[in-house]
């Protein structure tokens, strides 16, 4: 993780970097911490919207608390999404319990933009 220059992830992301689909999953029971650190956590992705294609967080209904995130990142390899994640204040703060990093080979040809 070391080895990775973050601020690379941040600016003029290379086209042939991979994308990596990243499921994010929170401690149970962490809702105050969610609310505590959520300011902290979406001016780090606003920073990180160059590696970051895609972020949000993943909820079992429209109003339920959220349970984690899901991530469509654009990195050279996996150790640079882990050391990604390692800077996100969800994980520096200890709301995360874990994540799943996924290759992630879109179907479709047209660029992925929402």
């Amino acid at each position: 993780m070391a080895d990775h220059d973050l601020a690379a992830l941040t600016t003029n992301a290379h086209e042939d970097w991979t994308l990596f689909a990243v499921r994010l999953h929170d401690k149970p029971g962490s809702a105050a911490l969610r609310r505590q650190l959520l300011q902290a956590h979406l001016e780090w992705v606003a920073a990180h919207g160059d590696a970051l294609r895609a972020a949000g967080s993943l909820r079992e209904s429209p109003e339920a608390t959220p349970v984690g995130g899901l991530w469509v990142v654009r990195a050279p390899d996996r150790a640079a999404v882990e050391a990604l994640i390692a800077t996100d204040p969800f994980t520096t703060g200890g709301l995360r319990a874990g994540w799943d990093i996924f290759f992630w080979s879109k179907a479709l040809p047209q660029p992925v933009s929402f």
